[in-house]
């Protein structure tokens, strides 16, 4: 059964759809106002809106707009109900981001039909929600492996996507380095913890091993298509311009640039935060790693003079009871 928020200014056209979708079983809500619906989405979570368009102060096209924008309901369909025909009228609900029309008067079978489809399509959307939901939370677990990583994953997402706004990239790409910083060490979970934990020096044999972590976490995220613009950080943030990284040996500009940029926050994390064997870096230290870095042909000079200025804007450093996973650097 989903729950149906029915949104109209006339209560008899919100009872008569009700009556109409009585026979499919669905819960109903209902909302005189977009305002109202607006403050109903956020708190009920429905699984659909049928909307009214032709309301007062906020009317269907300004609700449906605002529903499409917030990234936590803009997966939520939006079906708007009009006695307008023109097309000016079907090209602003469609600019508003509707995802279905159903003209006045309606056919009852067939507004039903319309909404079973749309819904049949939020669970397939509500499942792969789930199945990342599920990675992301491996993500955290195997950070937790290590009382020395915490806090990692989150800083790691903060200051990457605030990099990326910072240098003018569009929305899924910094949404994309959000989640990679949640993401990028997911494929620690096939490495052993006497490997992954071990307090030492590795020998060759268990960097090698190591260093798989970034194919793994691929195959992870492979398995669903709404990470495949994370894919390429969670395998790439180890590569170095000069192909001394791993595991592809990429060189140059065949890195892609969201690796790129998840790989300075990842090293700057790992110098600003403490270690078994060492405290943390001061800011000035660790950037004078990073142009190091630079200066050995590891790193994008203009991307580490950007995240530097960020950083230092934005006062980046972490404190000294957190830490990176030593095996970054």
């Amino acid at each position: 059964m989903a729950t149906v928020l029915i949104v109209d200014d006339i209560a008899g056209n919100a009872r008569l759809l009700e009556s109409l979708l009585a026979p499919d079983g669905h819960a109903v809500l209902t909302a005189g106002d977009g305002a109202t619906a607006l403050r109903l989405v956020r708190a009920q979570h429905p699984d659909l809106v049928l909307m009214d368009v032709m309301m007062p102060h906020v009317d269907g096209f300004d609700a449906c707009r605002a529903i499409k924008q917030d990234a936590s309901t803009r997966l939520l369909p939006v079906v708007l109900v009009t006695s307008l025909d023109d097309a000016a009228s079907r090209i602003r609900g469609i600019d508003a981001g509707a995802d279905d029309f159903v003209s006045k008067p309606f056919n009852a079978h067939e507004l039903r039909a319309r909404i079973r489809s749309l819904l049949r399509i939020k669970r397939y959307t509500d499942d792969l929600d789930s199945a990342e939901s599920v990675i992301v939370s491996l993500a955290l677990t195997i950070e937790a492996r290590d009382s020395t990583t915490n806090g990692h994953c989150q800083r790691l997402a903060q200051h990457a996507s605030a990099l990326g706004r910072a240098l003018g990239l569009d929305g899924d790409d910094v949404a994309a380095l959000e989640r990679g910083g949640f993401l990028h060490d997911v494929g620690k979970v096939g490495i052993p913890d006497a490997v992954l934990l071990k307090p030492g020096p590795l020998t060759p044999e268990e960097y090698e091993l190591i260093k798989q972590h970034a194919v793994i976490g691929d195959r992870l995220c492979g398995e669903l298509r709404s990470l495949r613009n994370v894919r390429p950080i969670v395998r790439h943030h180890h590569e170095r311009l000069d192909g001394s990284g791993y595991p592809d040996g990429l060189r140059g500009e065949a890195i892609p640039l969201l690796a790129q940029i998840m790989g300075i926050v990842d090293v700057f994390d790992a110098l600003t935060t403490a270690r078994p064997y060492r405290a943390p870096l001061s800011f000035a230290r660790a950037a004078e790693e990073l142009r190091r870095e630079v200066a050995r042909g590891w790193r994008r000079a203009d991307l580490v003079a950007a995240f530097l200025d960020q950083a230092e804007r934005d006062s980046l450093i972490a404190g000294p009871a957190n830490a990176g996973n030593c095996a970054d650097e």
